[in-house]
């Protein structure tokens, strides 16, 4: 199954950008997660929503690293 994940900073940034790149990834609408708030910590409701939903043999998909997070060693963890 694939799953897609989006975050953007604060309400007023816009997503649409990478909503286009997951697009080519053939994820259903509804295994796409998206947040919109600060990364600096991994406790965000759709991105804990993304990684439960996760099974061996799924594909996530991110447009990029640091819309999973702000702190590198912490998106290693994850």
């Amino acid at each position: 199954m694939n799953y897609g994940y989006i975050r953007v900073s604060t309400r007023e940034q816009n997503e649409d950008r990478q909503r286009i790149a997951l697009s080519a990834c053939d994820i259903p609408k509804e295994n796409l997660f998206m947040d919109k708030q600060s990364g600096k910590d991994f406790n965000r409701p759709d991105y804990q929503e993304f990684i439960q939903k996760l099974k061996p043999g799924d594909f996530p998909a991110v447009k990029s690293i640091d819309r999973l997070g702000c702190n590198y060693n912490e998106i290693l963890e994850q």
